[in-house]
């Protein structure tokens, strides 16, 4: 497989379909345009593109660093040349300093936006830079987006997909399909962003059973909605109700990813 990763890696580089490319200014990967939604925040109606976060995403970023970070362990196992992945991680981890909003002791959502620069809207994205196994972030910032996500997007069952306050905040997903698309990416939490929150609060504090407890209300959630198994989305506000799906591959997965690698992992802050 590794022949395959390595093409994918260099499709990056050159560019490929919808603008997706690595910037050489600065390493980072850039992806979008007009009537594009290419993260997993892809509501749109009609022409209408929710949250088009066109410009360099601020988790599309962090996976392109683990990306290139795991291709440098698999060419030193394979015993292959590994500097093409080197300068790149390189390159790309000096310029996420770039996403730090030092305003808000967050990271930006998106960066190079078009008529926009930066977005600093509070969103959850953000906490992968946290989670994932190679952090860009220092370890106070790693710290600071922590503790902002837990006080402005943490609830019992998952992330609110935009902080309270921020504009264009909905605290209740429903009505026709237009009313619950444009709320999708608007402060309705996700259940699946539990397990990289949880991740990260292990990474910054080394507090397993804390960690486990972010977990918790998920695993009471399997009596309450679709029984035996985890729903897709709740309410913003309190109290949060279910809705959405009752049975959400990636909430299962992620709930069991984390609730194993916590267990897993020593107990010591990393």
């Amino acid at each position: 497989l590794f022949p395959v990763l390595a093409a994918m890696i260099e499709a990056h580089v050159r560019g490929t379909r919808y603008d997706i490319h690595v910037d050489p200014a600065d390493g980072l990967l850039y992806a979008g345009g007009p009537g594009l939604q290419l993260t997993w925040m892809d509501a749109k109606i009609g022409d209408w593109v929710v949250t088009p976060r066109t410009g360099k995403p601020v988790e599309i970023n962090a996976l392109w660093i683990n990306a290139l970070e795991t291709m440098k362990q698999f060419a030193a196992i394979l015993v292959r040349p590994a500097q093409r992945y080197e300068t790149l991680s390189t390159q790309a981890t000096a310029s996420f300093v770039r996403f730090w909003n030092g305003e808000r002791h967050c990271c930006y959502d998106v960066i190079d936006a078009p008529g926009i620069g930066r977005d600093a809207s509070l969103r959850p994205n953000q906490i992968f830079a946290v989670s994932l196994p190679f952090s860009p972030l220092i370890a106070s910032q790693q710290k600071n987006v922590v503790e902002l996500c837990a006080r402005h997007l943490l609830t019992s069952h998952g992330l609110r997909s935009l902080a309270p306050g921020e504009t264009g905040y909905r605290g209740h997903y429903g009505g026709d399909s237009r009313a619950r698309d444009s709320v999708y990416h608007q402060g309705t939490v996700w259940g699946w962003l539990l397990g990289p929150m949880a991740l990260a609060h292990f990474r910054v504090y080394g507090d397993r059973a804390a960690a486990l407890r972010i977990l918790e209300p998920l695993g009471r959630h399997i009596h309450a909605y679709g029984l035996g198994t985890v729903g897709e989305i709740f309410d913003g506000d309190a109290p949060f109700a279910p809705r959405g799906c009752i049975a959400q591959g990636w909430t299962v997965a992620e709930l069991l990813r984390a609730w194993h690698q916590i267990v897993m992992q020593p107990a010591a802050a990393q």
